[in-house]
């Protein structure tokens, strides 16, 4: 199943397959820590020799997302499924999984993690069919919260128009159109290299970029600051050069790490970031290196806070 393929109103909650809220078997009163800032470590220290600090950097936190006043309603004889169901979908694993909410008519956002922590009170209501305070704790290791839907922006390297077309005997080309001269034709326009990214949240987004061969040297920079992410290698036409700027890592088609083909000129991959706003992006490639085949795709989502 797709992530969040089954929240569709305000108040539902999915966490990996299983669905909380309305038109389920539970529902929830509060939600604690979605909306909060994560906890911070703060890089400032104290000045010695004057009042304040020297300010430092802010680093987040993991985020610790609650769901308190978890109620379980069903049959007197399908409590017991609906129990297990739940203890099933919050079970202990060492690995996270993705987290759906929707608030309100902002639509879902999502994130990443697992749960820390279950409490599911047995009471009186039990036989009859009803669980009345029960809890679930999420903890995601990444702490930024990220829109639903992919975005992809892709561009070839930059290439020349290649202008009118004289012809040998014939002259100018002109371009007809239903029949009817339409102007020169000046041929199809020339690549520039160039795209350009949006994120729309509150928190810097870490993009998985995608090289494809064939093409020498390939490079990818951000036109405003200078940041360059570029690896001194050949890659035949066939071939994907894959860098998770979350993860830090460079691998070659899906396996093979290649972070030590990184030049003196590019940034720690962890350091090349989407802030918010608009990002414009430049492919490049060693010169010479010009096959119109050869290809970057940037794939991210707005990451919010």
């Amino acid at each position: 199943m797709a992530m969040g393929d089954q929240v569709t109103a305000a108040g539902h909650v999915q966490i990996g397959n299983f669905l909380l809220g309305r038109g389920t078997p539970y529902r929830w009163v509060s939600l604690t820590g979605w909306e909060d800032l994560p906890a911070v470590d703060s890089g400032s220290v104290q000045k010695a020799d004057g009042h304040g600090a020297l300010l430092g950097g802010l680093l987040a936190q993991q985020r610790i997302v609650t769901l308190d006043g978890v109620m379980i309603r069903a049959r007197a004889g399908e409590i017991g499924r609906a129990v297990q169901q739940l203890g099933a979908a919050t079970a202990l694993s060492d690995v996270e999984q993705p987290v759906v909410v929707q608030l309100d008519e902002r639509g879902p956002l999502l994130m990443f993690a697992r749960v820390t922590a279950r409490s599911i009170p047995v009471g009186r209501g039990y036989t009859v069919g009803t669980v009345t305070g029960a809890a679930i704790q999420l903890t995601a290791s990444d702490p930024r919260r990220y829109e639903l839907l992919e975005q992809v922006a892709r561009a070839t390297l930059p290439a020349a128009e290649p202008g009118l077309d004289w012809h040998d005997e014939a002259g100018l080309d002109w371009r007809t159109r239903n029949g009817r001269d339409d102007g020169l034709d000046f041929g199809p326009p020339g690549s520039t290299g160039a795209l350009t990214v949006r994120n729309t949240g509150s928190a810097p987004a870490h993009p998985v970029i995608e090289f494809r061969g064939p093409v020498s040297t390939p490079s990818l920079a951000n036109v405003a600051t200078g940041d360059t992410l570029e690896y001194d290698l050949d890659l035949a036409a066939e071939d994907v050069l894959t860098v998770d700027t979350g993860e830090g890592t460079v691998t070659l088609n899906g396996s093979a790490s290649r972070l030590y083909t990184a030049t003196t000129r590019s940034l720690p991959e962890q350091g090349f970031a989407l802030w918010p706003g608009t990002t414009d992006l430049a492919f490049r490639a060693a010169p010479g290196s010009s096959d119109p085949a050869a290809n970057v795709a940037v794939r991210w989502r707005s990451a919010f806070w």
